[in-house]
């Protein structure tokens, strides 16, 4: 992997698309995936993906965890975390909890940074921004 000795954060991967592979479609697994090849179409997991310096992308994704060492073209959306190696071109959006950016990084798009729903004290935000918000949804 392309993270040196520090890969606390990384959880075991658990099924991995080589370097000579090729896939198109929509990819969906529970636990962890790296890809080292190419992937085209659509990523759905609430688990770890790791996108090896190399690999290429051309997906929206949509996954708990990611790191991106690699190339990818297309939106991206990390409920927990997402972390640009310097190896990493993102060209699309991103929305996330947490993110970490390293030096090198090409980033071309957008970043919304999303707040964990349980983390969220409505008690706390005045009763006229509420009711704003109910009234506009």
């Amino acid at each position: 992997m392309s993270r040196n000795s520090d890969k606390k954060g990384i959880e075991e991967i658990t099924t991995t698309l080589g370097k000579s592979t090729v896939f198109n479609g929509t990819m969906r697994f529970s636990k962890s995936l790296k890809i080292d090849g190419r992937f085209n179409g659509r990523i759905i997991s609430k688990g770890f993906l790791y996108i090896e310096e190399g690999a290429l992308v051309k997906a929206d994704v949509k996954v708990g965890s990611v790191v991106i060492g690699g190339i990818v073209h297309g939106n991206i959306e990390a409920s927990e975390n997402l972390e640009m190696l310097s190896t990493g071109q993102v060209f699309g959006n991103i929305k996330t909890a947490k993110l970490r950016i390293a030096d090198g990084v090409v980033f071309e798009g957008k970043c919304e940074m999303i707040k964990n729903p349980e983390t969220v004290d409505i008690f706390s935000t005045p009763v006229e921004k509420l009711k704003s918000k109910v009234q506009s949804v």
